[in-house]
C-alpha cells in the first residue's frame, strides 16, 4: 500500500505543477523539505520552496508530459522522467534575455517521501541544451 500512496502523492504533485497550482504543490511537501535544483543551491524548508515557485512562475510557463514514474516498493523513494514544454517569459538573472522563447527539454526528478509528504525533490536537466534553445542555437 505505501507504494500506491506515494505514487498518488507524486501524481498529484505533477498534476498541480501542470495546473500552475503552487499552493497545492506546497501542501504536498514537508516543512523541512530539501529541494535540490539543477545546477543551483540546495534550498531547505517549505518557505524556500515557496520563494522558488514564485520566481519560477515569474520567469517560466511550463508543462510536463510523457511522465514515467517509478516508486520503490516501500514507497519511500520515487523517480520520474518527463519532458518539459516551456515558454521563457521573463529574464532570469544570469541567463539569456527572455523574449517568449519556447523550449522542449528532457528532465528528471528524484523524490524522498516521509509520513505521506514529499521530503526531498532533486531535479536534473541539461542547462546548456536549454540555453541553446532559448538562444535559437539548438
Amino acid at each position: 500500500m505505501p507504494n500506491k500512496q506515494s505514487r498518488f502523492l507524486i501524481d498529484t504533485y505533477f498534476a498541480a505543477f501542470n495546473a500552475g497550482d503552487t499552493k497545492k504543490m506546497e501542501s504536498l511537501v514537508t516543512e523541512d523539505l530539501v529541494h535540490d535544483v539543477n545546477q543551483g543551491e540546495r534550498r531547505v524548508g517549505k518557505d524556500k520552496f515557496w520563494s522558488f515557485n514564485v520566481h519560477m512562475s515569474r520567469c517560466y510557463k511550463e508543462r510536463l508530459s510523457d511522465i514515467v514514474l517509478l516508486v520503490t516498493e516501500d514507497g519511500t523513494r520515487a523517480a520520474a522522467e518527463f519532458v518539459v514544454h516551456g515558454t521563457y517569459i521573463d529574464t532570469d538573472e544570469g541567463l539569456p534575455e527572455a523574449q517568449g522563447q519556447t523550449y522542449t527539454l528532457p528532465a528528471g526528478s528524484f523524490f524522498e517521501i516521509r509520513d505521506g509528504k514529499i521530503a526531498r525533490i532533486t531535479t536534473y536537466y541539461n542547462l546548456q541544451n536549454w540555453i541553446d534553445q532559448v538562444k535559437g542555437e539548438a
